[in-house]
Parts: C-alpha cells; structure tokens; sequence
C-alpha cells in the first residue's frame, strides 16, 4: 500500500486538562525534590538521640521551633561507626546545604532541652545546640492566592454552566454567551427529511417549496423583477405538522439551515438575547443563500406593551426589537429566508407580522379525510402488519386527529401488539389504539357497585337512544360502560366533518349529550353527578351560540368575540349587565329546551330504553348492530353509507366522553 493510502492518522486535540495536570506535576516535584526528601535522612526517637549523645557521636543538634523538630547533625568519627552506616551514604540527589542525619519530633521544649542540657554536663560535651525557624515559601504563596483561585474557578464554571454552550468556542465560555445558539444543519450527518416523508399538508408545501426553488434557482424568478421573500409564518394548531414542514425544508433545500427555538434568544442576563440575534444573522448572511428557521416564534414575538399583568419586559422587547430590525434590514440580494413556527399567532406583534417581515402566513390546519389516510402511509411503513390495512377505514374512524396524534396511534397499536405476544400488528391493535388515546386506559379492576353500574347503564343507553331518533345527532358507533380514564362510561360517535354548523345539528347534538342525565331522570326518577362532563359541553356550546356565533334571536346578530385573544387580559366584558343576564337567561333556557325535548323522546321509547340498558349490562360493550336489532333501521338516511360504514360491528371511535367521575 502507498503512502498517499494510508489513512492519516489524527492529530489528538489540545485540552485545557494538559496545563492542569503539568501544573500538578510541578507542584509534586517541587514538594517532593525541594524537601529533600530523597536524601537519606531518617527519622529517630528521643531515647536513641539521647544515647547517640552519650556516645558523643553529635555535633549539632538544630531545633526548629516553629514545627517541633530536631535536626541532628553526626560528628566525623560517628559517620565511620556501623550503626550510622545507613545514613552516611551519599543521597540520591546532593543536597545545595548541609543534610541532618536524623530528624525527630519532640513533644515538650522545655522537658527537651533540660534532658539534652543535662547529659552533656554529665558527659562533659561540647554539642551544639542551636534554634531555628522554617518556612516553605511557595507553600505560603499558595495558601495565599488559594481562595482567590478557587472563587475565580467557580464564578467560570458556573457562567460556563449559565451560558449552556453557547455558540462555538470552547465549551460555551463565558465570552461566548452572546453568540447565537443555532443548529446548522448538515445533510451529511443529520437525519434527511424529505417533502416525502410529509402527507397532506398540500397548499403548505407548495409553499414552502417555493421558496426553496427560490433558493436554488433565484434568476428564473429576478429575471421577472421578483424578489426573494422576507419570511413565511407557519400557524396551526399543535401537532399538525409545522416543524417537520420546516425539517423537509431543510433536507431540501441544499443551503444552509440554521435551526433554533425561541427561547434560546431569552437568557438571564441583559442584552444577549439582541446579542444572539445579531450573531445568527450575521452568521446567516456570511453563508447565503440560507434559511433561519425559529420554532415557537412567540417566546420572543408576543405583542410589546401587553404581557400578561406584569407590564412589559424588557429584555424580551429589546430582542423582538433586534428580530424586527435584522428582518428589515436585508439587502434584495442576501437571498436570506426567516421561517417560523408558532400556534399562537394572535399574540404576536403586529410589526413583526406585516408584509416585508412574514410575507406569507402559512396555514397548517388539521388533516381532512384524504390527508389522513396519506399521513397512515407515512407512519404504517415501519410497522409490521399482519395483513393489508384499509387505511381509508382509519382514516375514518380518527376524525379531528392532528399528524402527531395519527404517529401516536401507528406507534401505540404495535405496543398493544407486543403486549399481546403477537408477531405482526392486526386492525383490532389500531382499533384498540384509538379507544386507548380518546377515552384513556380500560380499568376493569375498579370496584363499583351493582346499583352504581345500572345507572351508569342506563345513562349510556339515553345517550345512545337520544342520538338514534334525531336527525343531526352523530352515529353512534359503540357503547361501552367498561371504565377508562377518568370516565366510568362513555358513548362514542362519528361525527360528520363539517365546514359549518346550522343550529338545529348544534341543538340536536346538544339534545343527545344530555340524554344520560335524561334517562336517569325517566327511569329512576333521580340525577347523579355522573353527568358533569356533558353539562360542561352543553353550557359551552349554549353560550357559543348566544355569544360567539349570532345564533340566538333574543341577543341577535351580535358577536362578543375577539379573535385577537386581547381580551381575555383585561377584567371588563364587552356587555352591559343588563345584556349579561339575558345571555344568562338564554343559555339556561337552550339548555333546559334540549333536557325536555330528550325526556319526551325516552319517555316515548321507555321500553326499548330498558332493553338496550339490560343488554348493555350484560355484555358491557354493544356497537351499532344491537341499536338495529332493537329500534331497526334509523329513520333518517345515513349519509355515510356510501363510505363504507356498514362494518359497524368493529368500528371504534372519536368519541364524547360522557359520564365523568364525581372528584
């Protein structure tokens, strides 16, 4: 093999952990060789010095009196001696002073020195004694400036902690806090999103793929005197799909895609949110063309002048204001794109939603049939399936699902399957999935009563009869009194997709939710607090009429609704009290219309509502064939025939949670 085939090898990185260990070594060496502690001085006891004195074998003995020492220093004719052998040959490194022999700690001065004075007078010597102080200087410095090093260490470290990496640089030091903290995307190493992997959503690709061509193509559309624009703004409501958009944006694009959150402009200290912006733009336009995209826009977009209660701030204000200015401030030719995200576009601040800013305001809206059924083909290729799927059947039976909702079902379906030791994933496991999303885990173990179960019976079977004999009521798909979640039954629906809504499909929607409390009403003659969720559904439908949608001939054609969310912070309302009490009156006098309407429609079924309760006792869950078995075909044509709605024995689904548990 050549040399210009050999893999070059890589070069280890520099680490700031090399200076501290090198630092560390010194310091070791220094103690250890300045010490002179590979001299061979060895350390004796109190009575072997005496009797080293005796034997007049020392010259000097050096007491250090700061640290409770005694050197001892050997006479010429000791060091000949056997017993001193040990200490007189020559140290591993030559000491620049005179070496002791021996070294020992002593315990009391006094005691000490009268017990030395003592055997030289006895012997008549001529030792030596002397005193002496030492000090390690380098050990004092270090004490020294010790604190001061350990404050300055923690203040790093935390600031270094407090930044969150910011930006490049090493580790997200302390100067680099106000450096963007934006993604760059990088096709070669980040998992590619592709406008494949993204179902529905037709009139929002079109879009955004736009100006992606834009991008990689900018003459065919200057040549015509057009101009690359500013922003898009994607709005939906959450889990429709906006940040994929913006991810198959990325995995398309071919440009540099800088990638980061709202929040990450907000930090604790002031100007580094501005700071960042300027950074991430600066970054921006030295590699155009480039797309910014910031998900959840509204942490730094929300309107200036009306933060909830606590009055403006201002750091956040001062960012937006950066944002607002970067955004307007591009040349034409930068070829510069800002994409956002956010579900919360009323409270976003007019300047930054003007044209020249967001030229375009994306909406993502929740999937319709068709696109359902596409965002199944999508998330059912990794799953393992025992056979082929109608995916235009669970389409159907997941009305009002966003795309996340729809992932959620795909992934909690092969779940149920592996609980249930299978090898593939069956229809039953998705059907299964959906019931356990919209009504919550089934608890078969909860404890109730026999007279607790026949109500909670008969209230599903009102809720079910109601909605049989009218026409606008959704059809109904199944009942079940097997407790889940929080409800202790539930009746479920398909509803119609509707665009728009009359009042007799509202009133009679309203009727059948309130069939439960109804037939507790008919048949035992006494209510429970069972029906609390369909209460709170009823009023609020009641007062969407009166107030929201002009439905109610007293108020009128009036609306009190605000589409820009800005009152809702404030503590007045839009009406007078006079107004406020026949608002009161009606939605009270709707609710009790539909309450009377659905006891005379039991009363007059009071048989079959008996049946259908026992039947439901019986086998806890009963679907659409059973209602036909005992009140036969319904009397209004079904308009989803057509769909293929006749395998109604199976089909589960998009539900009204109907009895609730009293908290």
């Amino acid at each position: 093999m050549s040399k210009d085939n050999k893999t070059p090898q890589k070069k280890p990185k520099f680490s700031s952990w090399w200076i501290y260990g090198l630092i560390a070594i010194l310091l070791i060496g220094f103690q250890f060789f300045g010490s002179g502690s590979l001299s061979t001085t060895q350390k004796t006891t109190t009575s072997e010095l005496q009797e080293y004195l005796r034997n007049g074998d020392i010259s000097k003995i050096l007491i250090i009196t700061n640290t409770r020492q005694a050197k001892v220093f050997l006479t010429e004719e000791a060091m000949s001696k056997d017993v001193h052998k040990d200490v007189v040959d020559q140290p591993l490194i030559p000491s620049t002073g005179m070496v002791p022999q021996y070294v020992l700690d002593y315990g009391d001065l006094q005691n000490f020195e009268n017990d030395i004075k003592k055997i030289k007078q006895e012997n008549n010597l001529d030792t030596i004694v002397d005193y002496d102080t030492e000090s390690n200087v380098f050990m004092e410095l270090l004490l020294t400036i010790l604190p001061f090093v350990l404050i300055i260490g923690i203040w790093i470290y935390l600031m270094r902690r407090m930044s969150g990496g910011a930006g490049g640089g090493a580790g997200g030091q302390i100067f680099n806090i106000g450096k963007s903290k934006a993604k760059l995307f990088d096709e070669k190493t980040d998992t590619r999103t592709s406008f494949k992997d993204v179902a529905g959503l037709e009139g929002a690709k079109e879009e955004v793929e736009e100006i992606v061509e834009f991008l990689k193509h900018p003459e065919k559309y200057t040549s015509l005197g057009g101009k690359i624009p500013k922003g898009a703004l994607l709005v939906g409501p959450p889990g429709t799909g906006k940040t994929l958009l913006a991810k198959a944006v990325a995995g398309e694009a071919k440009v540099p895609f800088f990638s980061l959150s709202g929040s990450d402009f907000v930090e604790m200290f002031v100007g580094v949110g501005a700071s960042r912006v300027r950074d991430l733009f600066k970054q921006a336009k030295d590699k155009s063309p480039a797309i910014i995209f910031i998900d959840e826009i509204d942490a730094i977009g929300r309107a200036r002048g009306k933060n909830n209660f606590t009055g403006s701030n201002d750091e956040r204000e001062n960012t937006l204001n950066q944002l607002l200015t970067e955004m307007d401030g591009f040349g034409t030719n930068t070829n510069v794109i800002v994409l956002a995200a956010t579900n919360r576009a009323d409270v976003l601040d007019k300047a930054l939603m003007r044209a020249g800013r967001f030229d375009r305001q994306i909406y993502v809206d929740l999937p319709d049939i068709r696109e359902r059924k596409e965002i199944f083909e999508v998330h059912l290729r990794p799953i393992k399936t025992a056979e082929t799927l109608d995916l235009e059947f669970l389409a159907r039976q997941t009305p009002g699902f966003s795309g996340a909702d729809i992932a959620n079902v795909c992934n909690e379906a092969a779940l149920i399957a592996a609980r249930k030791e299978k090898k593939a994933v069956s229809k039953q496991d998705f059907l299964d999935a959906v019931d356990r999303i919209v009504g919550g885990l089934e608890k078969k173990n909860k404890i109730i009563t026999p007279e607790e179960k026949k109500t909670i019976a008969y209230h599903e079977a009102g809720h079910a009869t109601v909605s049989w004999m009218l026409e606008h009521a959704a059809p109904l798909v199944k009942v079940t009194i097997v407790p889940r979640g929080q409800s202790l039954g539930a009746a479920w629906y398909l509803p119609e997709e509707r665009l728009i809504v009359r009042p007799e499909q509202m009133l009679d929607e309203m009727c059948a939710t309130l069939g439960g409390r109804a037939a507790e009403k008919v048949i035992f003659n006494k209510i429970s607090t069972g029906a609390l969720s369909d209460l709170e559904k009823v009023t609020k439908q009641a007062r969407a009429m009166v107030t929201i949608y002009g439905l109610n001939e007293s108020i009128g054609n009036l609306t009190y609704y605000d589409s820009s969310g800005q009152n809702e912070y404030g503590f007045t309302k839009p009406y007078s009290e006079e107004t406020a009490q026949r608002i009161d009156k009606e939605i009270s006098k709707i609710i009790e219309t539909e309450y009377k309407r659905a006891i005379d429609v039991l009363e007059k079924n009071k048989d079959k509502l008996s049946e259908l309760a026992e039947r439901l006792l019986d086998k806890e869950v009963i679907f659409k064939e059973d209602l036909e078995k005992i009140f036969g075909k319904r009397p209004f044509a079904e308009k989803f025939d057509e769909q293929g709605q006749e395998e109604v024995a199976t089909e589960k689904l998009a539900s009204e949670e109907s009895t609730e548990e009293n908290k």
